[in-house]
């Protein structure tokens, strides 16, 4: 699989799709630095929570 069908794949995961995204150009960005990206890693993990509690209702 090559990056742009990795890239395809997760666009069609989720509404968190594009905030995934932010956070991998992010961490190339600052040389896979997560103490720098955690407000990316932190807005995802918050998207993906609601989306699963809106998935078990």
């Amino acid at each position: 699989m090559d990056a742009d069908e990795e890239d395809e794949n997760v666009k069609q995961l989720s509404e968190c799709a594009a905030l995934y995204l932010s956070l991998q150009d992010c961490l190339v960005e600052s040389n896979r630095n997560w103490k720098a990206c955690q407000a990316h890693v932190q807005a995802l993990k918050a998207c993906e929570a609601k989306r699963n509690k809106s998935e078990k209702s």
